[in-house]
């Protein structure tokens, strides 16, 4: 690939993630964008190529649910060594952005993720996955009776010396009268989180202080060990705001964890504890907390 192609990635990659990351997180993008600029030149340097489909989308057509609605998924199928992210990536990933303004027949859409792993690169957490992930998708039709017409796009980035943005069209019919499911789907609902109240989990409380450019959260959860290395990850709905790694530490059957959240606004702002997700990833398993008390 030409270097004049490779700086083309370079800075379409840059300004993604300025689309989707906080103004708090400035410091950690110069580092990543030097770090990529440092890749991308010894990858053209070398003469290194970069491999033809590095990433391959397609959509398994899935089936109907008792509920009516429809459980697809998608299934990212990856060169060896490359990898992509989880919906809440690590200060070193990309998220996923979906659009789906070109179905029909949708009300609305759930995701099921798949438990991530996680990796540190040049001291940066990163939560993804490589070689191949199904990520199952339920759809919720305006009409049970009717035909789903899905069509999607996906802008992602996928990563191993290099980092590469990619953005990917699908689409499929869904028609209402598949009932059978599909293994590869079911396999893969298996892998999700597990809900709060079957993993074990007690309680949830979650202290707010103001810092001066946002919120400090700290939640102490009741909730037997999930395996080593347990990794904390605060999400809230509004992506717009930054929040940071977590740290997490452990004493018998109750986890603290410590993350810092701060808005466009760098001010102190109104946190809505019940809709904070919490979780928590182990190397056995993991746990999907919505919400917890002050």
């Amino acid at each position: 690939m030409a270097q004049s192609q490779i700086n083309s990635l370079n800075v379409t990659y840059i300004h993604k993630i300025h689309a989707y990351v906080a103004p708090m997180i400035k410091r950690t993008l110069i580092f990543c964008a030097l770090m990529l600029g440092q890749l991308t030149g010894a990858a053209a340097e070398s003469g290194a190529a970069i491999p033809e489909n590095v990433m391959q989308l397609s959509v398994l057509q899935g089936y109907r649910t008792a509920q009516g609605t429809h459980m697809a998924a998608l299934r990212i199928q990856l060169q060896p060594g490359w990898k992509t992210y989880w919906r809440a990536p690590g200060d070193g990933g990309i998220p996923p952005q979906f659009d789906w303004s070109g179905s029909e027949n949708i009300k609305s859409v759930k995701f099921h993720w798949p438990r991530p792993k996680v990796a540190t690169t040049n001291g940066l957490r990163t939560i993804g996955y490589s070689d191949e992930v199904i990520i199952p998708i339920e759809l919720f039709p305006r009409s049970k009776a009717a035909t789903i017409a899905l069509k999607g796009r996906v802008d992602l980035g996928v990563c191993n010396d290099i980092c590469l943005p990619m953005s990917v069209a699908f689409s499929a019919s869904l028609p209402p009268n598949v009932g059978k499911p599909d293994p590869l789907i079911r396999t893969a609902l298996k892998k999700a989180p597990m809900p709060a109240a079957k993993a074990g989990v007690k309680s949830v409380t979650c202290s707010v202080e103001p810092i001066p450019d946002g919120l400090r959260v700290t939640a102490t959860i009741t909730l037997p060990s999930t395996g080593r290395d347990e990794v904390t990850v605060f999400e809230t709905p509004d992506q717009s705001i930054w929040v940071s790694e977590a740290t997490t530490k452990r004493s018998g059957n109750t986890l603290t964890a410590t993350s810092e959240m701060v808005p466009p606004s760098n001010a102190p702002f109104l946190l809505d504890r019940s809709k904070i997700r919490i979780t928590v990833i182990g190397s056995k398993r993991a746990v999907d907390i919505l919400g917890c008390s002050g």
